[in-house]
């Protein structure tokens, strides 16, 4: 996972001006700036790696494509990590999508990528959606992640690193995995 986020996450995050890593260490710093625990901070540390994982470049949703990245992150991370880590990391866009049905103001407060995603991955979420989405045993860490995630687009905004971050990431490891 360092190797990752330390050798291969340069490249740009959407349309901001700000890298791969930068995201995921603005994410990160936010849920442990927010008092957050082990697994909550991994999984905001961790939560874009499908992005890394796949072969569809940096930019697909200006393509036209749904990534469907945490699905792809969640299958690279289920090997390693605790379901309180990989569950968030999963429900993540669904956690936008909740967040846009249940929460007037929210959608007013996404960046422009994430409303072109937004359009990709079904929309806002019907009624029965959102009520199956709240009754999962990780929404709450999911909307959590989730708000960390779309304010952690800040351009040049200074981070711990990759490293400081890493006790957390051993923290959450499957025993097995460690």
């Amino acid at each position: 996972m360092a190797d990752l986020l330390t050798l291969k996450a340069d490249g740009r995050y959407g349309l901001h001006d700000i890298t791969q890593r930068q995201h995921a260490l603005q994410a990160a710093r936010q849920a442990e700036r927010a008092g957050g625990d082990a697994a909550l901070i991994t999984a905001c540390l961790l939560h874009d790696i499908g992005h890394l994982v796949h072969d569809l470049g940096d930019r697909p949703a200006e393509q036209g494509v749904d990534d469907r990245h945490e699905a792809p992150g969640h299958a690279f991370l289920a090997a390693w990590f605790v379901p309180e880590v990989i569950e968030p990391v999963r429900l993540h866009v669904a956690a936008k999508r909740y967040l846009c049905a249940t929460k007037a103001d929210y959608f007013a407060k996404l960046s422009k990528d994430s409303v072109l995603s937004l359009a990709l991955q079904g929309g806002p979420m019907s009624a029965a959606e959102a009520a199956h989405f709240a009754a999962l045993p990780q929404a709450t860490a999911a909307v959590r992640l989730r708000r960390f995630d779309e304010a952690a687009k800040v351009k040049d905004l200074e981070t711990p690193t990759v490293a400081h971050f890493l006790p957390y990431v051993a923290e959450c490891l499957k025993p097995e995995a460690g």
